[in-house]
């Protein structure tokens, strides 16, 4: 269990950077969330506490002053210390140049960790976002001020870090022909021929770099694009499903449910019900510890 507030946005696709989600957690202990995949890159930056974080089969042991990164479509999980479990805050962004400014500021799939002394000043920037996420147009620019400013602090902590190796070659041109062929019908032959190895090395190379075989990966991929448009769209359930590569909306709703846990038209309610229940409690009951930060200097 934890108890946090949650903002979702819908956001234009189309600009070269724009917020997705942002929020505040304290979790209990040993709470995990994951393992799960993202449609977006996700920042966390962890306030108090300690925990675990599990990505590209590598553990990483993190507390206070530290932070991660979860890259779009990379299954991630993170779980929260026994004894001192953590408090975080974090920041969801996409956009034309969101992978861009992270590899500039030295984060990747394969460094996706940071150490920043100014956790105070990112906590001040998403408590501000919680403080204003009305869909007003001096709130929207508000917003992305406090992403920015939050990019700035944690690329001044990650200065002196140099440019990440890519990963291996033949997974990556996969992993790029994937997600930009996720909509249409797609064979593993049709992958492994297009990079140019056979089929069952493609397979095992695959499965060694992620952690799961190809079919997963292009299924993991469907599912998320899907939740993010149930999330930010009014598309119909069937449009979201051909639209993410499923040829019937009857498969798209079993593989769902399955992957998920409920139908898409109860994920896309549960959704919304969240994101109006956060923006009620900001306007009615405001929580002790962001009324702390109100009027003060950003």
């Amino acid at each position: 269990m934890e108890e946090k507030i949650v903002v979702e946005l819908t956001q234009e696709q189309n600009s070269d950077l724009y917020l997705n989600a942002f929020g505040h957690s304290i979790t209990a202990p040993l709470h995990k969330a994951g393992p799960a995949v993202k449609s977006f890159y996700l920042v966390h930056f962890i306030l108090e506490g300690a925990g675990d974080f599990y990505v590209n089969n590598t553990h990483y042991r993190l507390k206070k002053g530290q932070g991660f990164l979860i890259e779009p479509d990379n299954p991630a999980s993170y779980i929260s210390d026994e004894k001192n479990p953590w408090t975080y805050v974090w920041i969801g962004f996409s956009g034309k140049k969101a992978g861009e400014i992270l590899h500039n500021i030295g984060l990747s799939q394969q460094h996706p960790i940071f150490t920043c002394t100014e956790g105070e000043k990112l906590k001040k920037y998403v408590f501000d976002m919680l403080e204003h996420n009305t869909s007003n147009q001096s709130d929207s620019y508000r917003l992305m001020g406090m992403l920015y400013l939050a990019l700035s602090v944690i690329a001044t902590a990650q200065k002196d870090k140099i440019e990440a190796p890519s990963g291996n070659m033949y997974v990556n041109h996969a992993i790029s022909y994937i997600q930009n062929h996720y909509s249409m019908p797609m064979k593993i032959e049709e992958i492994s021929n297009y990079i140019g190895i056979n089929r069952s090395y493609f397979s095992e190379l695959f499965k060694q770099y992620t952690g799961m075989s190809p079919i997963k990966y292009l299924q993991n991929f469907r599912i998320t694009k899907a939740q993010h448009m149930l999330t930010i769209t009014d598309l119909p359930v069937e449009s979201i499903a051909l639209s993410c590569g499923y040829q019937s909306a009857e498969a798209f709703h079993k593989i769902f449910h399955k992957e998920v846990g409920m139908s898409p038209k109860t994920y896309r309610e549960q959704k919304r019900e969240r994101t109006l229940s956060s923006q009620k409690t900001m306007q009615t009951n405001k929580p002790d510890y962001i009324k702390a930060y109100d009027g003060e200097e950003l």
